[in-house]
């Protein structure tokens, strides 16, 4: 038997085999999660938009859900940070009724007309319930961490319909740079199974238009391709950033926190009436699709993210995700009128590009972008995801996503910190950084 011990692969394979029904059971729990999350916010968009009198409501909405947050989330209103920082250093079971408030807090914000996504929402029910496992397997720091991954990968995989983009973002989310294989086969897993389950329970995933002409990458080509991916992170960056600001703002200024999405509700039913669209609201799906077979207005963009920055900021529920790859379809269409590319081309670019950005998921994006626009379309939705990465500077949607290394090999940046620490290292360290990696 000891003989056998020598071999990694009969060491492996119990761990491996406890891991698959773990993360199987993830799978599960993520896949009914989101089933329920998608289902209840197409109620809730319909219902909306064959009642547009429920926008006015809007302020009632954001202080009633702002005052559940206040009497009973305290605990949990931290979100999708929370969880990252549960990975970066467990400490405490994240609370089951994250899931059930999250999730209330989310189709509340749809249902009266607030800009927000669903990704966070997902990831957050997820987690919370998958972490419940912690308390019957008895999962120490590391195990616990592994659990919580898989958790995030299921969770996106699930919402969106993308297993293998849903598996890299669990291991590339938690740090800039750094991606730990360790919980790969789990995420994996936890992926697959969760985005069947969804399709099993009859929930279908918007279909989004290939680009009918890819064209060759010449030189010409590559160089719009690169221009457009700076400009999806440079966009990707200022949308994070504003994002934080108005938090900050609100916070800072109103003291009692129900008050701050009844303001901020206030505010978007203003711009609705002023605009007197309603497409810069909820998900935007119909604008995104029509982003691949239609020009569209060059402002799109801007008022979508003005608009969920606004509502994130403010502090309603809902993720980020889904009105990014709003902007970024968006953006790309009108980069269409100015670039040697096509539009729908441009628009499945942007559409994971500026996602890529704003999270920090270069990997992840490329594949989400392959796994709806198809494999044609691979290269180009490779170069803009990067350099909207590279672009998007260490900026990011989640304030608790850690600096694993510098973005830039000539740029020191300190590091196993939080986006939201101060990043730069002062003269002194990196002149020592600097003497130390030329020895």
């Amino acid at each position: 038997m000891k003989r056998f011990e020598k071999f990694e692969q009969f060491i492996a394979i119990p761990q491996l085999s406890k891991w698959f029904i773990i993360a199987c059971i993830v799978g599960i729990l993520s896949g009914l999660g989101s089933a329920a999350l998608l289902a209840s916010l197409d109620w809730a968009t319909n219902w909306r938009e064959s009642h547009l009198w429920m926008i006015a409501l809007l302020p009632l909405a954001g202080f009633l859900s702002g005052w559940i947050y206040h009497r009973y989330g305290k605990q949990v209103e931290a979100g999708n940070n929370l969880l990252l920082e549960e990975i970066h250093n467990p400490q405490n079971i994240i609370p089951l009724r994250m899931a059930p408030m999250v999730m209330l807090g989310t189709d509340i914000t749809h249902l009266f007309g607030g800009s927000a996504g669903r990704e966070g929402t997902a990831l957050q029910i997820a987690a919370s319930l998958a972490d419940q496992l912690t308390r019957i397997f008895r999962f120490k720091h590391a195990n616990r961490r592994i659990l919580l991954m898989s958790a995030l990968s299921g969770g996106f995989a699930s919402v969106f319909g993308t297993p293998l983009a849903g598996t890299i973002f669990g291991l590339e989310v938690l740090a800039i740079g750094n991606i730990q294989h360790d919980a790969l086969f789990p995420c994996l897993v936890a992926a697959v199974v969760g985005d069947r389950i969804t399709l099993v329970l009859g929930l279908h995933h918007t279909a989004y238009r290939h680009a009918p002409l890819v064209p060759t990458v010449t030189p010409m080509a590559l160089i719009s391709a690169i221009v457009a991916g700076a400009i999806f992170g440079i966009v990707a960056m200022i949308f994070a950033k504003l994002t934080h600001k108005i938090s900050h703002f609100f916070k800072a200024k109103i003291s009692y926190p129900p008050l701050r999405p009844a303001i901020g509700g206030t505010i978007v039913v203003l711009s609705v009436w002023a605009m007197g669209s309603t497409k810069y609201i909820g998900l935007g799906i119909p604008t995104i699709v029509d982003a691949f077979f239609t020009q569209l207005p060059p402002w799109d963009f801007a008022a979508k993210i003005a608009l969920t920055a606004l509502t994130l900021g403010a502090g309603f529920k809902g993720g980020e995700v889904t009105p990014l790859f709003f902007i970024g379809a968006t953006l790309g269409n009108s980069l269409s009128l100015i670039l040697a590319l096509p539009a729908p081309l441009l628009a499945g670019m942007g559409f994971v590009a500026v996602f890529g950005g704003a999270a920090n998921t270069p990997i992840a994006s490329t594949l989400m972008g392959i796994e709806l626009f198809g494999l044609e379309s691979g290269v180009f939705i490779a170069i803009a995801c990067v350099m909207s990465y590279v672009f998007s500077g260490h900026a990011g949607i989640y304030s608790s996503q850690r600096i694993g290394s510098s973005k830039y090999s000539f740029m020191l940046m300190k590091e196993e910190i939080n986006l939201s620490d101060d990043k730069r290292e002062d003269a002194t360290d990196v002149e020592k950084n600097i003497k130390e990696n030329h020895e």
